[in-house]
């Protein structure tokens, strides 16, 4: 995994997603050489440069062009542009573009989280996966219900990272915000 100091970030942008939950996504996603990404709300690229490392292609999907923008620098400084397709629309729209998805990634939605999720799912090739991540109570719910009606094989993982940080007296710890991932089989 590449250390989260080693993305370039913006006060603007969310990401890059934690190191440690990058992990755990790559992980539970399965991806492999093969494999046609679809990564939704992109923001800085973390996950984007993540799949790239290891994927055939990435389509990174932002509607806000400052993230593709980072999201491209991203992908420069760890030489993977070769690997990924910046896409500068909403993810319905992207969607409708691309074909045979091993993996669709949702790290952000903008309110159409049910249709992204059930268009997406048609494109997913056999025993593709869908992935969600988030720090609100109800996307969850709401991804459950429309994976549910799909019949997907589903995993959920609520997890809450804290990091140490070296004081004089001895190792405070500072927690990020949960967060849940849901991984989806069709």
């Amino acid at each position: 995994m590449i250390p989260d100091s080693s993305f370039i970030s913006s006060e603007d942008v969310p990401g890059p997603t934690k190191e440690e939950i990058r992990c755990l996504i790559i992980c539970k996603s399965k991806v492999s050489s093969n494999d046609t990404v679809v990564d939704i709300g992109c923001g800085t690229g973390g996950l984007t440069v993540e799949f790239a490392k290891r994927a055939q292609i990435v389509y990174a999907v932002d509607k806000n062009i400052d993230a593709l923008q980072i999201t491209q620098k991203n992908l420069q400084k760890h030489n993977l542009t070769n690997k990924a397709h910046l896409l500068h629309k909403n993810a319905l729209k992207a969607l409708r573009d691309i074909e045979d998805i091993d993996i669709l990634m949702i790290g952000g939605s903008g309110g159409d989280l049910s249709l992204i999720i059930e268009k997406g799912y048609k494109k997913l090739k056999k025993d593709g996966r869908i992935i969600i991540t988030s720090i609100l109570l109800e996307t969850p719910t709401e991804a459950l219900k429309t994976l549910q009606n799909l019949d997907m094989s589903i995993e959920v993982v609520n997890v809450s990272i804290s990091k140490g940080q070296i004081m004089d007296r001895g190792t405070m710890m500072f927690a990020n915000n949960p967060i849940t991932i849901i991984t989806a089989q069709k």
